[in-house]
């Protein structure tokens, strides 16, 4: 009987060895994505807990900006690559930075969301609109203090994210009229970035997603700047990326429009 007993308990044990190296494996499927701010901040951030515990995909983001997100895609680094900009202003951007694509036949992209691009200033300005050509007067570098748009006697520090180029480059294209930014800026990375510096930045304005919004920054109102968020894959998207972009689409979008 104990020989039994033993055997048994050895045999449930495999089993549950087995289970368990089962569910460990069906949780291991994972899905890398390299992510502009916009998508980062409107897409993915909102749906990467949802969507792992629904799915069960566990979702890398690595939010380094488009440019370098596609690099990594070419290397093999990240399943796909998502960025605030149109598929052809993405390949011209890859270009102007010196890595022309020289097929983008071999990419494969949709549409998976909008953005809309948001000005944030620091919550002791109290400006509440900013016109066109006030904008591209203080981006250029031509208007540097907040009394010449209805503001206080401050001068103006425009905090300019590197990390952010396609929220960079539509507000460039839509508000500036394709004008160079002025050179007199004060550089950090990420969306998030730029926001907790112009937190802690008397006179500072900068640029960041509407979903970035909140009390602790004042977010005049402007015209409106807006821009498709892309997905890209070489060649045709995984299984995994797949039942990401079907969550995407379906469930998540209770998450996306929050």
């Amino acid at each position: 009987m104990a020989n039994k007993k033993t055997r048994g308990w050895k045999g449930f044990l495999v089993t549950l060895g087995v289970a368990v190296l089962a569910g460990t494996t069906a949780m291991a499927e994972e899905v890398k994505v390299g992510a502009g701010a916009a998508p980062t901040e409107n897409i993915f951030n909102k749906i990467k807990e949802p969507m792992e515990a629904a799915v069960g995909i566990k979702l890398i983001l690595i939010s380094n900006g488009p440019a370098q997100a596609l690099k990594d895609l070419d290397q093999g680094l990240v399943d796909a690559a998502t960025g605030g900009v149109t598929f052809q202003d993405w390949m011209a951007m890859m270009e102007k930075e010196g890595s022309k694509v020289e097929d983008p036949s071999v990419y494969k992209h949709r549409v998976i969301g909008r953005d809309l691009v948001k000005v944030f200033v620091h919550k002791e300005i109290p400006v509440k609109n900013l016109t066109r050509e006030q904008l591209k007067s203080i981006f250029t570098g031509k208007t540097t203090s907040w009394r010449e748009v209805g503001g206080p006697d401050i001068p103006i520090v425009i905090v300019f994210g590197n990390k952010i180029p396609g929220t960079n480059g539509v507000f460039q294209k839509q508000i500036m009229d394709g004008e160079p930014y002025t050179t007199q800026v004060t550089e950090t990375g990420t969306a998030a970035e730029v926001k907790e510096k112009i937190q802690a930045t008397p006179g500072g304005i900068g640029l960041g997603p509407v979903s970035l919004t909140d009390a602790s920054i004042n977010a005049p109102e402007i015209p409106e700047v807006g821009r498709p968020i892309t997905l890209i894959t070489k060649g045709a998207p995984s299984p995994a990326v797949l039942k990401m972009l079907d969550y995407i689409s379906g469930e998540g979008q209770k998450y996306i429009a929050k």
